[in-house]
């Protein structure tokens, strides 16, 4: 989108800091973070600078998927305090001059929601068709196989269908079978979704993260999908981006945001959507979301056998793949930017090298996301150079997805233990959640009694502590990369152009606002790396160095290992 330092949308020069409660920091001893462990630390965030933070959900759950379950959209869980507790961090945020944004699960709820268990209670009730039910597949028994009403897998592997015994009727759950899917084509549902909406900014809130927001709208009728090799059919087709999904979401904004439209965010989460979807549901004349978060780009080390069985990365295929989305979305709409969330492994681990040069490819790492154009997103920890997690035992893990890919594995006799192992190791959802390393003390000042996950057992130099004391450290990078965009307008909205485009090694691109401009460099590699950009950028002309990983500017035509720079070339 066009838009002038005068008429920007506050976010595009904002950072946003996602916190998820769980692992962040434990007030109470019970080894689960809450809210008042963010309160303790709310100096971090305030050093470091981000403008917005984004909470993982902390509403009533039973916590079969870590809290996007939801039981209770309108109470707090008592693992994580109370809703006094999060008046109190709404408006600390707000008297450092941060918003709060909620993370907003409106897909599904947990099978323990009253409107589920309401819906289950008859076929009869008011609210049976506030979820899927169908009856078994026509000619075919109730639990017997292949009744399922249609062939679609779960997320979480296994079917996307449930058999209730008491109606014998099946439900749809695209994720845990204790997630079952609402059925937004019930306008009842949608108000009561939107009701509870505008509760939460009436509290202070200021905004939502959407959660696979582009899974609501179902193609009816529904009808059995593609099967690709495996158990179940792949239904995406027919719930991915549905055929009324820019007509809910419209609806939504006009429900709940537009009357506060300079202070609130909308982010929607979409798996699977297109550049061409994306420009539709952020172009702000349309007024349905600010930005989306899409997939494409975490999904390039995924090999043949799916997420578990990775691959490395090629920075070509990470080049093509940030470069549309730049080109895709530079005249409507807007991009968010992230490496690592609470679904994605550490990306010093992924991309980066989390040994020998754990510092410099996370900086370098950072330095390449934060100077595209679009919204920056830190998870916790990111900030840290915190790493994946390093588990050896099937034991350690949690996570529902990777203990359903385990199962699913052996069911199958595809996988060795080794194996499994090394895929768990490099991807699972884990990885991201091992509690923030605050310190070097007993579980890394992260709870005075035993942590819900294994602390990390670098924790004792990678550590928040050691990182604010060391000038040079992944976190005080992370400060100037904020206040670069913070203080400079052409990270914030100046145009995107990428060089080197079939260079595997090193990253390169061009940010330009009127006459004045900004040359992107980072290797991504181990060794140095020759580059030469001349055609675009000559260093001769008083370009300076306003950014760099290293201690010294080096040379101008070779990049060392894991380096980034940053370049200005002033308005004459």
């Amino acid at each position: 989108m066009t838009w002038t330092v005068d008429d920007a949308p506050w976010w595009t020069k904002a950072v946003v800091y996602q916190i998820y409660p769980r692992s962040f920091a434990d007030s109470d001893g019970d080894g689960i973070g809450d809210l008042r462990g963010i309160l303790g630390r709310l100096d971090h965030l305030v050093e470091l600078g981000v403008d917005v933070v984004w909470l993982s959900p902390v509403y009533a759950s039973p916590q079969d998927d870590n809290g996007y379950d939801i039981s209770d959209y309108q109470d707090v869980d008592p693992v994580f305090g109370t809703l006094d507790d999060l008046d109190e961090l709404i408006g600390a945020l707000h008297a450092h001059g941060m918003r709060l944004v909620m993370d907003l699960v409106v897909n599904h709820t947990s099978d323990e929601h009253p409107w589920f268990v309401d819906s289950r209670s008859s076929k009869g009730s008011d609210r049976r068709d506030w979820y899927w039910w169908r009856p078994p597949r026509a000619g075919m028994q109730p639990g017997q196989p292949g009744a399922e009403p249609t062939n679609w897998g779960s997320f979480f592997s296994g079917s996307a269908w449930e058999l209730d015994e008491e109606s014998q009727e099946y439900y749809l759950h695209l994720f845990s079978r204790k997630q079952p899917d609402l059925n937004w084509e019930n306008p009842q549902v949608r108000e009561a979704v939107y009701a509870m909406m505008r509760w939460w900014l009436d509290r202070g809130v200021d905004g939502f993260r959407m959660d696979v927001i582009n899974l609501v709208s179902k193609e009816v009728p529904l009808r059995d999908g593609l099967v690709h090799g495996g158990l179940w059919g792949d239904g995406s087709a027919f719930y991915t981006c549905g055929p009324r999904i820019h007509e809910f979401l419209a609806e939504m904004h006009r429900e709940v945001f537009a009357d506060h439209p300079e202070r609130l965010l909308a982010v929607g989460e979409m798996p699977g959507v297109t550049i061409e979807d994306a420009r539709l549901f952020t172009d702000p004349a349309r007024a349905e979301v600010d930005m989306v978060f899409q997939f494409e780009h975490v999904g390039l080390d995924h090999g043949p056998g799916g997420k578990f069985d990775t691959r490395p990365l090629r920075l070509t295929d990470l080049k093509t793949s940030f470069g549309r989305w730049q080109a895709g979305l530079a005249d409507a709409g807007w991009n968010s930017l992230y490496w690592d969330n609470h679904d994605q492994p550490r990306v010093v681990s992924r991309f980066g090298d989390d040994g020998r040069y754990r510092r410099e490819s996370a900086t370098m790492l950072a330095t390449v996301l934060h100077l595209h154009r679009g919204t920056p997103y830190v998870y916790q920890g990111e900030e840290l150079g915190m790493t994946n997690a390093h588990f050896t035992r099937f034991e350690d893990y949690q996570d529902i997805e990777s203990l359903r890919h385990i199962s699913e594995a052996r069911a199958r006799g595809h996988s060795s233990d080794d194996e499994l192992l090394e895929g768990l190791a490099r991807m699972s959802r884990d990885n991201a959640r091992t509690p923030v390393q605050w310190d070097a003390s007993p579980h890394a000042g992260f709870t005075t009694g035993t942590p819900w996950l294994p602390v990390d057992a670098n924790f004792l130099t990678v550590n928040a502590e050691a990182e604010r004391a060391d000038p040079r450290s992944v976190f005080h990078h992370h400060r100037r990369l904020i206040a670069l965009r913070h203080e400079d307008p052409v990270v914030a909205l100046g145009d995107f152009t990428m060089l080197l485009p079939d260079d595997e090694h090193v990253y390169a691109f061009t940010r330009r606002l009127g006459d004045e401009s900004l040359l992107v460099l980072g290797n991504f590699t181990g060794e140095e790396r020759p580059f030469d950009v001349a055609d675009a950028w000559a260093f001769d002309d008083g370009s300076a160095l306003v950014l760099g990983n290293y201690d010294d500017a080096g040379s101008p035509s070779t990049l060392r290992p894991w380096e980034a720079r940053v370049y200005r070339r002033p308005a004459p």
